[in-house]
């Protein structure tokens, strides 16, 4: 099997996603506090779960997001120790997706918050 980089661009690589793995769960950690501190809102989506208005969707989907990061930033960092060659088409539209996804999550629960 051919190695895609001899040098140490893998272990670079690896180390940047843990570095904004850190950073996302940072922000899910903000979402998470901006929700636990609010005051209880009376318009509930769900009638009789108390605590889940919008900002307890946001934060629910905030944790949605980062683990689904934190299995990407997993599995791709088991594959650049393997010595595998380009990250698969879905591996990168996941990614992509749930960056997107705690992005909005993080604009809707500052939105929401203030």
């Amino acid at each position: 099997m051919d190695v895609r980089d001899p040098g140490l661009q893998p272990e670079r690589t690896t180390l940047a996603w843990r570095r904004t793995l850190i950073s996302l769960v940072v922000v899910d950690l903000f979402i998470w506090r901006s929700w636990l501190t609010s005051e209880p809102s009376t318009g509930h989506i769900v009638p009789g779960l108390p605590g889940l208005d919008y900002q307890g969707i946001c934060a629910l989907m905030a944790a949605a997001a980062t683990v689904v990061l934190a299995s990407v930033v997993w599995v791709r960092s088991r594959q650049l120790q393997a010595g595998s060659k380009a990250a698969s088409a879905r591996l990168v539209l996941v990614s992509t997706l749930a960056v997107v996804g705690l992005g909005a999550t993080a604009i809707a629960a500052i939105s929401l918050g203030g």
